[in-house]
């Protein structure tokens, strides 16, 4: 027995199918499906596996009433940021956050991977608010947390226990910024330590500058196949990566996939932050994703920060932000276009490890018509969201656009 019926369903790989769905679960995908159950119509639109979000931070969204940006600097945004969470309290970070999950939502995200800080300024308030909205939107979500140093670790006293309470009230990873302490190895070096103690997987803010000094890629590399942690770990920004010439670029694009460690390419903030100190020809700052896939690794788009000093923009759209990177990186072609759509499903969905994602039986009912013909012209156009589900039940709605002709 059916609970749901999606009719006329387009898949990524271009065939037309109908969706059963029965206790919040896909039953069945066949050309035609007959049964007497409600139906949702997605009319030869183009449906995925709701959307994933590997990269956010929900903690420090929507402040940009409460900051100052005039260097437009990581350092600034830093301070900025910094300052502001001084006053920050628990319903004040729900509610923000809130706010753009809410965003997500019905931008057909469906999954998130979200960077909480905590340190001895903050401790856990935005830990605990944060963690209290994914138990509250999981309805329409699902949410984990990755604890992470924006401050420093090493050198910022209390932030290490910080770092392994919030793994033990929940945290699914520990994060890293290394490029904020005075030993970034050493960040790097105790990060895998807490991460192996408490078994879970890693995440870090990596190499996010305007020239290539002291680039740690290779390091964490390293340190990955030290500890046999292939898969598991990701690292993002990396914008370092942009400015070297192609065959050293070649070179770590295959260490990379070698090592087993993912990428997640965040667009609308590296274009922000980074190119300042040039006055022209400003570097891009954002790595193209399409060797280190050739080479088997794996990369994924995320959005990072909303309307803060790291990003003052932004509304939680995905498919918005693949469209961004591939006006960034030159991308035209239908079928790199439609790798787009991927870096923000099916290769996001591996960078978190999920093992029940895609439109097969047995998956959870996770789905969301794109308003689009095929993968290309979904990021191509920017298509918005018509409608989503989350396990079974519609979590929202949107009407298109009506013209009014004379």
């Amino acid at each position: 027995m059916l609970d749901l019926v999606v009719r006329d369903a387009r898949l990524q790989d271009g065939k037309t199918v109908d969706i059963g769905i029965a206790d919040g679960r896909i039953a069945a995908v066949s050309p035609r499906i007959d049964a007497e159950c409600p139906t949702v119509e997605a009319a030869g639109g183009l449906v995925v596996p709701g959307l994933v979000e590997t990269h956010l931070h929900l903690d420090k969204a929507c402040i940009l009433d409460r900051c100052n940006i005039v260097e437009g600097t990581v350092a600034e945004a830093v301070r900025e940021t910094a300052a502001a969470k001084r006053a920050f309290t628990a319903e004040d970070v729900y509610a923000r956050g809130g706010r753009l999950l809410e965003k997500c939502i019905v931008n057909g995200t469906t999954r998130i991977r979200t960077h909480v800080e905590v340190d001895p300024g903050i401790g856990l308030i935005g830990f605990d608010a944060v963690r209290q909205l994914a138990q509250d939107y999981n309805w329409a979500v699902d949410v984990e947390l990755c604890v992470f140093p924006q401050e420093g670790l090493l050198n910022n006293p209390g932030t290490d226990a910080l770092l392994v309470e919030g793994l033990r009230r929940g945290a699914k990873l520990v994060g890293a910024v290394p490029y904020f302490d005075t030993d970034p190895r050493g960040q790097i070096d105790r990060v895998f330590e807490i991460a192996r103690d408490a078994g879970v997987d890693i995440d870090m803010h990596l190499d996010l500058a305007d020239t290539t000094d002291g680039m740690q890629v290779e390091y964490v590399c390293r340190k990955t196949e030290e500890h046999r942690y292939g898969g598991r770990v990701t690292v993002g920004h990396v914008t370092q990566l942009s400015l070297l010439p192609p065959e050293r670029f070649g070179a770590i694009a295959r260490r990379l996939a070698d090592a087993g460690v993912a990428v997640t390419i965040l667009p609308a903030t590296d274009l922000f932050l980074t190119g300042r100190a040039q006055s022209h020809a400003k570097p891009r700052g954002v790595v193209t994703a399409a060797e280190i896939l050739a080479y088997g690794g794996n990369c994924s788009i995320a959005t990072n920060n909303v309307l803060n000093p790291f990003t003052p923009y932004g509304d939680g759209a995905l498919v918005r932000m693949a469209n961004l990177y591939a006006n960034v990186c030159h991308i035209g072609q239908p079928a790199a276009l439609a790798e787009c759509l991927d870096m923000v499903t099916a290769r996001a969905a591996a960078i978190l490890r999920l093992s029940d994602y895609g439109i097969v039986p047995g998956n959870p009912a996770d789905l969301v018509l794109l308003d689009a013909a095929d993968p290309a012209l979904a990021v191509a156009e920017i298509a918005p969201p018509l409608w989503g589900i989350k396990r079974g039940r519609q979590t929202f709605t949107r009407t298109r656009p009506v013209l009014h002709t004379p």
